[in-house]
């Protein structure tokens, strides 16, 4: 595997996810702000509504986060050149693992024993 040039594709790669969900954290911003209706405008189901509308996003910008923090610590394993290898036995993770999640940072038999 010619590593520098893989790991150049994937390092844009792994950059225009981030900044693509940077973009969609930034438009979804007022979608988790506090609910503000008006109690006799509107029915007490659309505020439960809008109540379950704004915990679901809150909860998708969570993950947006954490997927963020992992798109980053992947970045820094390309940098120091340790990207692909397993942090648990050293051993190389599998190419089909790391097509499928960028930012998996043990291989399926470390994985498989931990559970």
């Amino acid at each position: 595997m010619d590593y520098k040039i893989n790991c150049e594709k994937l390092y844009q790669s792994l950059l225009d996810k981030k900044k693509e969900l940077l973009t969609l954290s930034k438009q979804t911003e007022s979608e988790r702000g506090v609910v503000r209706l008006d109690q006799p405008a509107v029915g007490r189901l659309s505020r439960m509504d809008a109540m379950r509308a704004q915990a679901m996003a809150i909860e998708t910008e969570n993950r947006r986060q954490i997927f963020i923090e992992k798109i980053d610590l992947a970045l820094i394993r390309i940098k120091q050149k340790t990207y692909g290898l397993c942090a648990s036995c050293d051993g190389h993770i599998e190419k089909k693992r790391l097509e499928n999640d960028p930012a998996v940072t043990i291989c399926f038999n470390c994985a498989t024993d931990k559970q």
